[in-house]
């Protein structure tokens, strides 16, 4: 069906004659299928009326390229038509080395967003944040470009300079100056943190699993009497959906890992843990921000729901949704990316734009504190405004101001509170044990929430 529909959509640009043979088929059709021709009809009729009467010459190609991504991001955030060289990039990406600056990004409302810089990058390294807008890369205004345009902006040869003009809430527009490299961004950082490990995971490409494995290995064998984990998934921005499950599989003994479901709801495909626990039950704790999405959130849930990890951070970003990308008479013709499904935790749980509520809630500087609390800053899968929802009408939490944050004193540039925090969960055993700090003070947010009908000083509220 896929194929024939294909076919039916490319016949159309061919010219008139094609077109009116597809009306007359579709005729014969229902009626559903009538108003699909009739609508073909009517974009090859625009198309004409573009090519001959537009004030400079267009290129017919482009606009339609343009018309497939403008189909595909109108259903949601993910979706997406990529070129032939789009769609090598994305092997690029996925099989963990490319040229550029490493940054993950995504379009909102004609905007290109910063999802996560990604570790060890010269994005990281210059500090642009989740969040972030890109509004011109040396000079050159992006605002309304596709992704994949975007990212040819960025790419080039290593060695080369670049300047990011960056926006960011209740900043002025600043200008930020990278050299590119090649990109090949270690997926696992390992260490010791006295008697406990430290790994950090960055991103889920082909080598995640093989990289995570020998980090454990080598800690192991560093110390023996290794008494637990930290697992860090800050600023994982995801990847690839197996890696998700053969990395948390290293902690499972067996048992389901996730699910995905459909738009039929007999289209269910589950996947459980292969092997057994490479640990043999140290006690494990995950961490987690607003920049831990898709994959890591996979890894994240299902370590939870199993009662594997206990999870320290902030709420991650809510992405709960599959994409599979279809190469179109391979590859030659680009991909579509497209979103198939919705994946839930082994609990059975969806956490599309909801995300991973953590079970010690802890902010890694007070100012992240503070803007969670008034909601300064909110850039999760919930701010899209075409997200999909969770399919089970939960919502995004509200503002809240999160149960720890480092007190003062405490050098937020040279420390890792949340780090701190995870360690001390693994060294009192479990969440509850760990004693908790005292509770930081009230915020704006929490104040007016007291008022049943906010105070006299306080704005109206528009829609």
């Amino acid at each position: 069906m896929r194929k024939t529909l294909l076919i039916a959509a490319s016949a159309f640009v061919l010219g008139a004659g094609s077109m009116a043979y597809v009306g007359q088929a579709a005729r014969g059709a229902t009626e559903a299928k009538a108003d699909t021709y009739h609508m073909l009809e009517l974009f090859g009729d625009v198309l004409t009326e573009v090519d001959h009467q537009y004030v400079e010459p267009v290129d017919d190609k482009k606009l339609i390229q343009s018309a497939m991504e403008g189909m595909l991001t109108s259903l949601d955030p993910h979706s997406d038509y990529l070129t032939p060289e789009a769609y090598n990039d994305l092997q690029d990406q996925t099989r963990g080395e490319y040229g550029g600056l490493g940054l993950e990004i995504q379009n909102d409302e004609g905007a290109v967003k910063v999802i996560s810089p990604i570790d060890g990058t010269p994005a990281a390294r210059a500090g642009i944040k989740p969040g972030d807008i890109i509004i011109a890369v040396d000079g050159q205004n992006i605002l309304g470009m596709n992704v994949s345009d975007a990212v040819k902006t960025m790419r080039g040869k290593p060695g080369e300079a670049v300047t990011l003009t960056i926006g960011r809430e209740k900043t002025d527009p600043f200008e930020v100056k990278l050299v590119r490299e090649v990109i090949k961004p270690p997926s696992v950082e390992a260490r010791l943190e006295g008697d406990y490990g430290y790994l950090k995971l960055s991103t889920f490409n082909e080598k995640a699993t093989d990289e995570t494995l020998a980090a454990i290995d080598r800690l192991k064998a560093q110390d023996p009497k290794l008494k637990g984990l930290a697992l860090d998934l800050r600023n994982n921005p995801g990847g690839l959906l197996d890696q998700a499950v053969d990395v948390a599989s290293l902690f499972l003994n067996g048992g389901e890992v996730v699910s995905q479901r459909g738009r039929d709801p007999q289209d269910l495909e589950r996947y459980d843990a292969k092997g057994h626990d490479v640990l043999n039950g140290l006690p494990v704790v995950v961490l987690i921000n607003a920049g831990t999405a898709s994959a890591s959130e996979i890894v994240a849930g299902a370590l939870q729901d199993r009662k594997r990890a206990a999870i320290v951070g902030v709420t991650s970003f809510g992405k709960g949704s599959v994409q599979t990308v279809i190469p179109l008479r391979g590859g030659m013709d680009g991909a579509l990316k497209l979103t198939t499904a919705r994946y839930y935790t082994p609990s059975g749980r969806s956490i599309q734009r909801t995300g991973i509520e953590p079970d010690l809630e802890v902010a890694q500087s007070r100012q992240e504190a503070q803007e969670i609390a008034n909601r300064a800053f909110e850039f999760t899968e919930a701010s899209f405004h075409n997200a999909l929802d969770g399919g089970e009408g939960k919502a995004w939490r509200g503002a809240q101001h999160p149960a720890e944050e480092p007190p003062e004193g405490f050098d937020e540039k040279k420390g890792d509170f949340q780090l701190e925090r995870a360690l001390d969960v693994l060294k009192f055993g479990s969440v509850e044990a760990t004693p908790k700090m005292a509770a930081p003070p009230a915020t704006l947010a929490q104040v007016a929430g007291r008022y049943a009908t906010p105070p006299a000083s306080s704005p109206p509220a528009k829609p």
